[in-house]
């Protein structure tokens, strides 16, 4: 004799919540997997989404590289160089200067490097793994910092900003883009993810803070409303 709870076997039911809450939490496991692929990327698996970064972060970096003005000389550091593409388009900027990357994932230096293969062997580029928290240079090194889409991710923000301070040049500029922030166009889809794993997502007036606290002087924070893009500037003092 089956024991039944309404028209449905009791059995039955149970076996139906187990199934389900199987499945939320597969959906769960797969979410906070991708989303830390996208954060710091494998060797392997990473490489994909890398390539998407590269794809998809090229609108948004051309947009807000042009809020500073690049030498052909410079020397530059690119912060969380990802797939490598934001280093290509800053190599043919400084077309006589020489580009620096890190990045703390191991996959997102070799698919870097890869991407970069030629002006590495031209002597032109060199991508080191590392951390922005301690980052492997000299004082007062650097013209130009850049920090696309990866800010989300620093440990530590104004020491990690500080940090980025110590090996610019007096008068160099950190730029930082990402193509979100918060009660930005896009935070209604990417504000949860940022949660989801505890990333910092920053507001206009946030960040030009953050710029102050860390040392930084001639703040500027310019958003693209339509796209939900923000690109903050930041000197060190002379």
């Amino acid at each position: 004799m089956k024991l039944r709870f309404g028209r449905r076997p009791l059995f039955s039911q149970s076996k139906h919540a187990m199934e389900q809450t199987l499945y939320y939490i597969c959906v769960a496991g797969l979410a906070v997997y991708l989303v830390n692929q996208v954060r710091k990327p494998t060797k392997w698996v990473g490489r994909l989404f890398l390539w998407m970064m590269n794809m998809s972060h090229s609108g948004v970096t051309d947009w807000g590289v042009k809020h500073v003005s690049i030498a052909e000389r410079f020397t530059i550091l690119d912060v969380g160089c990802g797939g490598g593409r934001t280093i290509e388009k800053l190599a043919a900027l400084a077309t006589t200067g020489r580009v620096y990357g890190v990045d703390y994932a191991a996959g997102s230096v070799a698919a870097s490097s890869a991407k970069n293969a030629q002006l590495i062997q031209a002597g032109r580029v060199e991508i080191t793994r590392a951390s922005v928290s301690r980052l492997p240079f000299a004082a007062e090194k650097f013209d130009l910092v850049t920090a696309v889409e990866t800010q989300y991710y620093w440990p530590d923000l104004v020491n990690d900003m500080r940090e980025i301070l110590r090996v610019l040049k007096p008068g160099g500029r950190l730029i930082v883009i990402a193509e979100s922030y918060k009660k930005g166009a896009n935070d209604w889809l990417h504000g949860p993810a940022m949660k989801l794993v505890r990333s910092a997502n920053l507001s206009v007036e946030e960040q030009r803070e953050l710029f102050t606290a860390a040392g930084y002087t001639d703040i500027q924070i310019s958003e693209q409303r339509a796209k939900g893009w923000i690109c903050g500037v930041g000197k060190k003092p002379l």
